[in-house]
């Protein structure tokens, strides 16, 4: 029983550090908005 104890405790310690890394991801980063230009060709206006 003591091993699966620590076994669970590590689980959920991984878990912990997995969660807090996508937490401090979604929190801290911040993107940086910029323009973008997609140039479409013009055979995709035909009708077919």
């Amino acid at each position: 029983m003591p091993s699966l104890l620590r076994f669970l405790a590590v689980v959920g310690v991984i878990g912990g550090l997995i969660y807090g890394g996508i937490f401090a991801l979604a929190n801290f980063v911040k993107p940086s908005p910029r323009e973008m230009t997609v140039t479409v060709p013009p055979d995709k206006f035909l009708k077919r």
